[in-house]
């Protein structure tokens, strides 16, 4: 069995799909839900999600198949928000438990396989920062679902519409935050981002993405009007979730507002805080084609770990000196209007392998809570 993951119209897929007869296929048909970031996959109910929408088997899809295409418009360096949104439901593929390789930290091989991926990006005039940048992208993917990039295809397309016209003026001074994960307020997400709304001289209120996922333009045409936006998220599969991808893809369609400052609180589970860059770097081009003013951001590794001990008393000591230092940078920041350098903050004093032991640990007793023996997190399709 063949695979191809695909974001085209049905116009432009009937041009190519006598390419893949046979192939399984895997499109948008309007009812893909987005990653909560729950780990029901991992912990209750292994190798499987559990939101049944038709796109809850990719791990099996994956695994099972001997070529696997993937067909995306190249958007902000790296996938659209349909196959972001596919490939971030497919993380059952590998598993929970961590492992360091060639330096870095990794989730470890579910299967005995190294799946070779063809990636396809079609885009407007894509530069040759463009592609540096997609190539970069499919590569930090790979790596870390173990996988390796066996083609990386560029095609020319027609522009994909036109921005609307700017005609509304920010009112001086808002600020909104925007927590972009889809988990509830004991979120990683979230806590970071009620620690930095404590830190701000403005009393700015939080706006949860999951809760206007049904009307995106409508949160957008909200937001016109604001000055200052702190966007704060977690890495998902080496990149901007799909939800926030989605986003963005709708504020470059229906804003209509002025020139806005915006700032980046981003975490991850990921114990070295540079594999949070591909995420930067895909809001920085989205700024610049939006023509906003990217005024930096702190990026948080270990954030499960940061994110445990957020609520306690001692969060300002030890192992998160660095996650307060650059949280209370970046309210300054915000507080002054101003740019600031990219902050990247690692557990102070907290050694990989420790984290690293921990982790794993916590995944069994996460599965023996569920009614999972430890054995079967490792279940295969």
């Amino acid at each position: 069995m063949n695979l191809v993951i695909h974001d085209l119209s049905e116009k432009e897929w009937n041009k190519i799909k006598a390419d893949y007869e046979g192939w399984e296929v895997v499109s948008d048909n309007g009812t893909i839900l987005p990653c909560t970031g729950c780990f029901c996959c991992w912990r209750k109910t292994p190798g499987e999600c559990v939101k049944k929408d038709g796109y809850d088997n990719m791990n099996y899809l994956i695994h099972h198949a001997d070529e696997v295409t993937v067909i995306s418009r190249y958007t902000y360096g790296g996938f659209s928000a349909f196959v972001k949104n596919v490939f971030d439901r497919s993380i059952s593929y590998i598993l929970p438990q961590f492992e360091v390789i060639k330096g870095e930290t990794h989730h470890k091989k579910r299967y005995d396989e190294d799946k070779a991926f063809t990636f396809i990006f079609y885009g407007h005039e894509l530069t040759m920062e463009d592609k540096e940048s997609a190539r970069q992208y499919v590569e930090a993917v790979c790596a870390n679902i173990r996988g390796h990039v066996e083609e990386l295809i560029f095609k020319e397309c027609d522009e994909d519409g036109r921005a609307p016209e700017r005609t509304k003026k920010a009112e001086p001074g808002s600020i909104a935050i925007l927590n972009g994960s889809m988990r509830n307020v004991k979120g990683n997400s979230a806590k970071f981002a009620r620690r930095l709304k404590e830190q701000l001289k403005a009393d700015p209120g939080i706006i949860d993405l999951k809760d206007h996922m049904n009307d995106i333009p409508g949160l957008v045409h909200e937001l016109e009007k604001t000055e200052t936006l702190v966007l704060c998220m977690p890495l998902y599969v080496d990149g901007l979730p799909a939800q926030m991808i989605r986003l963005l893809e709708t504020f470059r369609k229906e804003y209509q507002g002025g020139r806005a400052r915006i700032y980046l609180l981003a975490n991850m589970g990921l114990y070295e805080s540079k594999q949070l860059r591909n995420l930067f770097a895909a809001l920085i081009k989205w700024c610049a084609e939006m023509d906003f003013e990217y005024c930096g951001g702190l990026g948080i590794s270990a954030g499960e770990l940061v994110g445990t001990l957020i609520d306690q008393r001692s969060f300002d000591k030890i192992s998160n000196k660095k996650v307060v230092e650059g949280i209370g940078r970046l309210a300054e920041a915000v507080n002054n209007s101003a740019a600031m350098d990219d902050v990247f903050a690692e557990p102070y004093l907290f050694p990989r392998w420790l984290y690293l032991a921990i982790a794993n640990t916590n995944w069994n007793r996460l599965a023996k809570k569920a009614g999972i023996k430890p054995k079967d997190l490792y279940r295969k399709a």
